[in-house]
């Protein structure tokens, strides 16, 4: 048996927390309403404890800093064991948009902004943006169809130089 599953809790704590958080590196390769959130709120929040942050756009997390398409992202009811609904009902016709509607109305409610201002937050804060560059020419998008405080386009090789230092983590949403 593994030592980290035979030592006491507090030991394996104190032991993970030697190495502190300096640079947080998300990758999004999803724009679904929930993805986009939860990464969102993890840049800001790492931002707001003084950790760097920064976000890789990647796939179909591209959707999130595509302008046509950035405050039009829905919430996935179908396969999304979350949704605690039948597959076939999350199906119907309209329940994607019902579930998109809800959840917005529940953000609102906590004063979450829409996507586009809230990337305007987090860039503020000091997030770096960066959409992938494999992706951008493979939905034929240009650098002009993206939100236009990106910080730059990277391959994935440029994204994980990014990476490189102590207290660095990944974290793929």
């Amino acid at each position: 048996m593994s030592q980290a599953l035979t030592q006491p809790a507090d030991e394996t704590l104190t032991a993970q927390s030697d190495e502190s958080v300096k640079k947080m590196l998300l990758i999004l390769s999803k724009a679904t309403l929930d993805n986009v959130y939860a990464c969102f709120i993890l840049a800001n929040g790492a931002r707001m404890e003084g950790i760097e942050s920064e976000i890789f756009f990647t796939f179909f997390g591209l959707e999130a800093i595509t302008k046509n398409k950035m405050e039009r992202l829905h919430v996935a009811t179908v396969g999304n064991p979350a949704m605690h609904i039948p597959t076939m009902l999350g199906g119907l016709p309209g329940m994607e948009a019902f579930a998109t509607s809800m959840m917005k109305k529940e953000m609102e409610k906590l004063d979450i902004p829409p996507v586009g201002e809230f990337l305007e937050l987090l860039s503020a804060s000091g997030v770096r943006l960066w959409a992938c560059k494999l992706a951008l020419e493979m939905f034929h998008l240009d650098r002009s169809d993206l939100y236009d405080d990106l910080d730059g386009v990277l391959t994935v090789g440029g994204f994980y130089e990014r990476a490189r230092g102590q207290g660095t983590h990944l974290l793929f949403i």
